[in-house]
C-alpha cells in the first residue's frame, strides 16, 4: 500500500541539503503537490536566501477560515510579501539559521508541511467551534438547547479541486467532514463504492476499529449540506459524497493535529487505490491472455496435414 507523506518530500530534501552547510547554489524550481498545489523555490536575491512560495486554488477560502493566523503562528518571522502569482511566501536566510540542530530539523519539517498547515485552518476552526458548542450544550438539556447550539456551526466549503470540495461542519457532539468527489468512469464509481463499503464492514467486524470515525457514502448531497449554494447535480452518478463523522474521542487536543493530517490525505489515498486496483486487474488479464496464447502456440492438431513434393515438382498432401 502506498504511504503518502503529509509533507512535501522534495522541499524536505532540498532544505536538508541546504541546511547541512553545503555551498550555496542558485535555485529555481517549480514543485508540484497533490490537489493542484504548486511551490516555487528560488534564490531571487542572493544564493544564501531561499524564497519558498505556495499557490493553492482555494487560498481565499482558507483565509476566510483562519489560514493567515495559522501560517503566522507557524512561520511568523519568515513571512514576506507573496511572490507575484503565488498566495504565500517565506524567506529563509541560510546565514541566519537556528544554532540548535533540533530547531533546524523542526524548521525543515514545518516548511515541508506548508500545504498541510494552510489546509488545516478550517479543520482547526471546526474543532474549536465543537469545543465551544459542547461547552454551551452542557448547560442545557437536549430539548432546551438554543437553536444555534442545537444546529451547530456554519458549513465551511473548501473548493480545493476542480468540481470537488471539502465541507466541514461543527456540532456540539461531533464534527462532520464531507468530501465531494468526481468519478470520470463508471468503473471508478463501482470500485469506490466497494472500498467505502469495506470501511463500514471492517468497523463492524474488527473490534479495534470500532472507535474509528463513521464513514457514509451516497450519491446525493447529505442533509448537512442542505441550503449550501453551488452543489452540483449528482443525477448522472459522477459526483458522490463521502462523509466522515468525527466524535469527541477524535477531537481531543492530543489527537487533533494527527487527525487533521490523516483526513487531508483521504482523497489522494482513495483515488490511488481505485487506480491501483484497476492496474492490478489489467495486469492479471494480460498475464492470463499471455498464458492462453502460450498454450495455443504449443498445441498441434492430431491429424496435421503436411505438404510433400514429387521429383517433378508436383505437390500433394498427406495425413500426419
Amino acid at each position: 500500500m502506498l504511504l503518502l507523506d503529509y509533507e512535501n518530500v522534495l522541499i524536505r530534501s532540498l532544505l536538508t541539503e541546504r541546511f547541512s552547510g553545503a555551498p550555496p547554489v542558485s535555485i529555481d524550481q517549480i514543485v508540484s503537490d497533490f490537489d493542484g498545489v504548486t511551490f516555487h523555490l528560488s534564490t531571487p536575491e542572493v544564493k544564501t536566501k531561499i524564497l519558498i512560495s505556495l499557490n493553492v486554488k482555494c487560498f481565499r477560502e482558507l483565509v476566510q477560515y483562519g489560514a493567515q493566523q495559522v501560517l503566522e503562528r507557524e512561520y511568523g518571522p519568515y513571512i514576506v510579501a507573496p511572490e507575484p502569482g503565488y498566495d504565500f511566501s517565506v524567506l529563509i536566510d541560510l546565514e541566519n539559521l537556528p544554532d540548535d540542530q533540533t530547531a533546524r530539523e523542526d524548521l525543515i519539517t514545518r516548511l515541508a508541511l506548508l500545504k498541510r498547515n494552510a489546509m488545516a485552518a478550517p479543520f482547526e476552526k471546526a474543532f474549536d467551534e465543537f469545543a465551544q458548542l459542547a461547552e454551551e450544550a452542557s448547560k442545557y438539556t437536549s430539548e432546551a438547547a438554543p437553536a444555534g447550539v442545537a444546529e451547530g456551526g456554519e458549513v465551511m466549503a473548501i473548493h480545493y479541486r476542480e468540481e470537488e470540495a471539502i465541507y466541514i461542519k461543527a456540532s456540539h457532539d461531533r464534527v462532520t467532514v464531507i468530501f465531494s468527489t468526481v468519478f470520470r468512469e463508471e468503473t471508478d464509481r463501482i470500485f469506490g463504492k466497494v472500498f467505502l463499503q469495506e470501511f463500514v464492514d471492517a468497523r463492524r467486524r474488527v473490534a479495534t476499529l470500532q472507535n474509528a470515525p463513521q464513514v457514509l457514502f451516497r450519491n446525493d448531497p447529505p442533509l448537512e449540506l442542505a441550503g449550501v449554494p453551488g452543489l452540483q447535480d449528482a443525477g448522472d452518478g459522477k459526483i458522490s459524497y463521502i462523509t466522515f463523522v468525527l466524535f469527541p474521542r477524535h477531537l481531543t487536543p492530543q489527537r487533533r493535529q494527527e487527525n487533521i493530517s490523516h483526513i487531508q490525505t483521504f482523497r489522494d489515498y482513495f483515488h490511488y487505490h481505485i487506480k491501483a486496483s484497476k492496474a492490478y486487474i489489467h495486469t492479471r488479464m494480460r498475464k492470463r491472455t499471455a498464458d492462453f496464447l502460450q498454450v495455443l502456440n504449443r498445441a498441434r492438431p492430431e491429424n496435421e496435414e503436411r505438404e510433400r513434393k514429387t521429383a517433378s515438382g508436383r505437390t500433394f498432401r498427406v495425413q500426419g
